[in-house]
């Protein structure tokens, strides 16, 4: 696709919009006026519609990206058996907060069951339970903060 775009670049010209909401057509080289490769726009390359612009979320370090994942993954292995697969107990119900302090990062990882459908009383977004971890850059978890449950 790269070497589509980078042709449509050179042969700007001769590009030229597909039917309305359709996409571009760029034309092969010796084809016959007309016909070419249309691409679709917005983007769509395997049932994905890529868009335009994307609004970030954050801009973290990939050693923060690490040390989150791990600590999730600790959160999720200590949900009770009975809950394992619901989404109260699942990462869509988590909220993720990183900060770093001495090389380290800590980690709390908050319950958001809110975003599973549960009706939680007036002003609560979770239950009343955090979990708080230290985590090496290299992604290893050192240390759980002591506290129920």
């Amino acid at each position: 696709m790269l070497a589509v775009l980078l042709m449509a670049s050179t042969m700007s010209s001769r590009v030229h919009a597909a039917e309305p909401g359709q996409g571009i057509t760029i034309p092969l080289p010796f084809a016959e006026p007309g016909q070419g490769i249309t691409i679709p726009f917005p983007f769509a390359v395997d049932s994905v519609r890529w868009p335009e612009e994307v609004r970030p979320l954050a801009i973290l370090d990939g050693p923060a990206i690490l040390a989150a994942h791990a600590a999730l993954q600790q959160v999720l292995t200590r949900v009770p058996k009975e809950y394992a697969g619901t989404c109260a107990y699942s990462a869509k119900a988590m909220d993720v907060v990183i900060g770093q302090e001495a090389g380290l990062y800590f980690v709390r990882i908050n319950p958001r069951a809110d975003r599973c459908g549960v009706v939680l009383p007036s002003g609560a977004i979770g239950f009343d339970w955090f979990e708080l971890y230290a985590v090496s850059p290299e992604g290893k978890v050192l240390a759980r903060y002591p506290h129920w449950p």
